[in-house]
This record gives structure tokens, sequence and C-alpha cells, in this order.
């Protein structure tokens, strides 16, 4: 016969409310500000606890006022068979298997992309494989690796970092699509 949890039927949020007034802090969902000290100016870890996870949980998106869209794929996290767009700022920290066209790459030491990347700016410290065209500044970090076909605007390699594949250097105008429209339109 299956032996069944003590803690069976009871929530978590009733168990962590219930210990926080006990200790003379506030509840999470009260509306108010939580305390981090109890009534004896004691620091509340639970509290703590708590407020480290909501800062770790809070969405790392910025609004376009105030620089831009940004994404973040975190350490060991694994993003596969996605299409980003209408993002300005793409952090990996962690692996990425896209298409995106975006304004700034940025992949950690640890990072890794590999799919299909039309953007203006990428700074590379991790690994990208695959499609890589940069319209203004390729830079790749001494720790950085990219392979492919790559096709930039200006290239900026680090002693020790790597590039191999299919590479081209192509003028800013030949890779920005609207001043190849500007340009057709203009003759």
């Amino acid at each position: 016969m299956a032996m069944q949890s003590p803690f069976f039927g009871k929530r978590e949020s009733d168990t962590l409310n219930s210990r926080n007034l006990s200790s003379g802090a506030t509840p999470l969902n009260s509306g108010r500000a939580p305390q981090t000290h109890n009534a004896q100016g004691e620091v509340n870890p639970a509290m703590q606890a708590a407020q480290a996870v909501q800062a770790a949980v809070a969405p790392r998106a910025e609004t376009k006022g105030e620089g831009g869209s940004k994404l973040t794929v975190g350490p060991n996290i694994k993003l596969k068979g996605v299409e980003i767009t209408d993002c300005d700022t793409l952090v990996v920290e962690g692996t990425v298997e896209a298409t995106m066209d975006s304004r700034v790459i940025e992949i950690s030491e640890r990072g890794a992309f590999k799919g299909s990347a039309e953007i203006d700016i990428a700074e590379i410290h991790g690994e990208f494989d695959g499609n890589l065209t940069v319209r203004q500044k390729l830079v790749i970090h001494s720790s950085g690796r990219v392979t492919g076909k790559i096709r930039y605007g200006k290239l900026i390699i680090e002693e020790g970092g790597q590039l191999a594949g299919e590479i081209e250097c192509a003028p800013a105008a030949r890779l920005n699509p609207a001043t190849r429209q500007g340009i057709q339109a203009a003759a």
C-alpha cells in the first residue's frame, strides 16, 4: 500500500503566511510592503527568502523607453525552435536554437546560439554556429567562437577569438535592408 505524505492537502502559501504572521511579518499578499524584521527587530529569514524569490522571478524585460526590450536566456536554460522578433537585445547565458532579427546579441562565455541571426551589433564571448549577418559591428572576444556563414560590416577579434566558415565583409549599405530600399528608390 502506498504511503501518503503527511503534508498532502496542505497549501504552501497558507503555511508560509501563518509562519510570517506568527513572527510579526506582513503576508506577501496584504498590499503593504513586506517587513524583513519582526517586532523585536530581529531579521526574519522567511521574509528575506520570499523577497529574494520575488526579485529573481521579476521580469527582466525593460520597456522601450528605458533602452529597449531585452530578453535574457539564463544559465542552464535551453530555448529551442523559436523565432525571436521585436527584441532589441538578446543576452544568451544558456543555449538558444532560433532564428532572430534584432538589434544586439550578447553571448556570454558559457552561452551558445545555434541558428540564424540578422542583427546590428554582436558581442560574442561564447559560441555562435549558423548564419550570422551583422549589419554594423561583430566583436569576437578571446573566449568567443563563431562558425558558419558570416557576413559583417566591421570586425573585431581579440587574441584567442575564433572565426571559421564562409566569411564575407560587406559594407553596411549592402547589409541593411532599409538602406538598400532607399538606394533603389533614389535611382
